[in-house]
């Protein structure tokens, strides 16, 4: 979605406001199984004493798969934003400035990559997941699996000491 924003650039205190769906298949990523409700942005253009900023938020509801254990989970999105918009770089360190286009925004691609770099790149069923086991591939969130604790080998001797200690 192209939004030409010739209206605004000129004219300090101006606004635009705007609502857009996003693009599901751009903005997919493997631990995101489905979106349950559609990603939707909604906010404001505006042109504060002369600089143009979109201020809003995405927000949507998806099923994950957790990164630890592969368990599915629902996740609620609300992520804000806050974006200034220029014709050209002043500084180019700056990684909150998008480009227009003359005067043209190209809020599809801005709003796809503020969702892409605001999501977490981790998705976990709980803060303290604890994960499968790596031997028998048991979902630890579940309980114990009863496999042996594994011993690194290289500190074999080491358990082999604290075992007698114990004794």
């Amino acid at each position: 979605m192209r939004v030409n924003l010739c209206e605004i650039i000129d004219i300090p205190g101006s606004s635009f406001p705007f609502f857009c769906e996003l693009d599901t298949e751009r903005i997919a990523c493997p631990a995101i199984v489905e979106f349950i409700t559609e990603p939707v942005a909604e906010g404001l253009i505006k042109n504060s004493a002369g600089a143009l900023s979109l201020t809003g938020g995405i927000t949507c509801r998806m099923r994950c798969a957790c990164d630890r254990c592969g368990t599915e989970f629902t996740r609620e999105l609300s992520l804000p934003l806050d974006v200034g918009l220029a014709a050209k770089l002043e500084d180019e360190d700056n990684p909150d400035i998008f480009l227009l286009d003359g005067d043209w925004l190209d809020l599809s691609d801005l709003l796809e990559t503020c969702f892409i770099l605001g999501t977490e790149t981790k998705f976990l069923c709980r803060e303290d997941c604890a994960g499968l086991c790596d031997r028998c591939g048991k979902n630890l969130n579940e309980g114990p699996c009863g496999c042996g604790k594994e011993i690194d080998p290289r500190l074999a001797v080491l358990q082999q000491l604290l075992d007698k200690k114990d004794e």
